[in-house]
């Protein structure tokens, strides 16, 4: 690798809008974000699977499968 053309590597703290903190590699020391997998939906379980089921039944009504 040629020598100072890369930028610097940190332990990166990343901080989420609900609190959640954790550290990571990356070029910057601080990073913020709006949403982490400890308040994302998907992760915690929350996610709503009414609005999966009307797009099935929607494409089984359009497509007359029973």
């Amino acid at each position: 690798m040629k020598q100072g053309i890369h930028p610097a590597y940190h332990q990166a703290t990343v901080t989420c809008n609900c609190g959640n903190t954790f550290t990571t590699g990356s070029t910057k020391e601080d990073i913020h974000v709006e949403i982490c997998s400890k308040c994302h939906p998907f992760f915690t379980g929350q996610q709503k699977n009414a609005a999966a089921r009307g797009r099935i039944e929607k494409f089984n009504k359009k497509y007359g499968i029973k």
